[in-house]
């Protein structure tokens, strides 16, 4: 194999600020490992072309500008342009520690995957609200365990946020397709059935920023909620009964309120345990107790965001004819 050669893809709407943040983080990258950075702006009215020029002479960039087409395809763009043989996909609401590069490279040289993934954190200086929503699709007690906190390396599923691909499994799958959000989960699938490996790099983690409001949350999740039985139709193999806990979650919690006036309090007593432990949780990892509390908000707006378009979403692909562009064209870049 040849030696590894680092391009790190990153495409950017409209959030100028976000890529001088992450940029700043690149130039504090530790070792002597080289690497290219390739923007794609989305076909952005805020341009972050004015930021980048404050950088190029410092870090090895490439910017392209195009019509916007999403996520997906604006990653699939900057591959195509790319140098490297290993390419590295960020969000641009992404901070880069010191030693990511350095613990990717370390993990790849002793043991190649064609497919990797890391897990993100919160930083220190990040917001109440965004180290809350953090603690919702981070941590072990919620369905966002699977974002970085499985042990199980082997199989892990990449999200797009902090995701390693490389030059010839992208040209083997020819990339990310035109869903939105679930093109990334689309993409490892496509690859784990050419039965290339994916695995999960626990220290190349990054900070994400999520820089989004309470309703912009739910409606984040909420797509990801329809997006998953899309995948499961695509995908049969990939079907779990575990994407029904959100789903059954809410029902309960709804239920176990409704029975409160049949004097039966054993079930809204269950849910009363888990919401504490999950304020105690977060205000321990958080050293905050105002965390805590917003903790309680961001997982219940998960489970009821995620399960509801769950469920509508399975429920149309089984009544209605069609194919799942066609019933939900909100979800798909055309």
């Amino acid at each position: 194999m040849e030696p590894l050669s680092y391009s790190f893809i990153i495409p950017v709407y409209n959030r100028p600020k976000e890529i001088e943040e992450l940029l700043e983080s690149f130039l504090n990258l530790r070792g002597s490992i080289s690497f290219e950075i390739v923007i794609v702006e989305d076909g952005s009215t805020q341009t972050s072309k004015h930021i980048i020029s404050d950088y190029n002479e410092r870090l090895n960039i490439s910017y392209f500008f195009k019509e916007n087409s999403g996520p997906g395809d604006s990653r699939n763009y900057g591959m195509t342009y790319a140098k490297g043989n290993y390419y590295i996909i960020l969000d641009s609401d992404v901070i880069l520690p010191e030693n990511y590069l350095i613990e990717a490279d370390n993990f790849l040289s002793n043991k190649f995957y064609h497919c990797f993934g890391g897990p993100d954190a919160a930083h220190h200086s990040f917001s109440s609200l965004q180290k809350a929503i953090n603690f919702a699709m981070t941590s072990f007690i919620t369905t966002g365990g699977i974002r970085g906190g499985s042990e199980a390396l082997e199989d892990f599923q990449p999200r797009s946020f902090n995701m390693g691909l490389s030059k010839e499994a992208f040209l083997a799958t020819r990339g990310f397709g035109k869903v939105h959000p679930g093109e990334d989960p689309d993409l490892v699938l496509r690859i784990k059935a050419l039965n290339y490996k994916t695995t999960l790099i626990k220290n190349a983690y990054v900070y994400h920023k999520r820089r989004i409001s309470w309703r912009k949350f739910y409606k984040q999740v909420n797509k990801f909620g329809q997006v998953r039985p899309i995948l499961n139709k695509w995908h049969p193999s990939s079907k779990k009964i575990t994407y029904w806990f959100p789903t059954i979650f809410s029902l309960g919690l709804l239920l176990s309120i409704v029975v409160l006036f049949l004097d039966i309090y054993i079930p809204i007593y269950m849910y009363g345990f888990y919401l504490l432990l999950i304020f105690i949780l977060s205000t321990i990892s958080n050293k905050n107790i105002w965390v805590g509390f917003q903790s309680l908000l961001a997982v219940c707006i998960q489970f009821f965001g995620y399960g509801y378009g769950f469920l509508i979403s399975t429920i149309k692909l089984k009544t209605l004819k069609g194919k799942p562009e066609k019933i939900f064209p909100k979800l798909f870049f055309k």
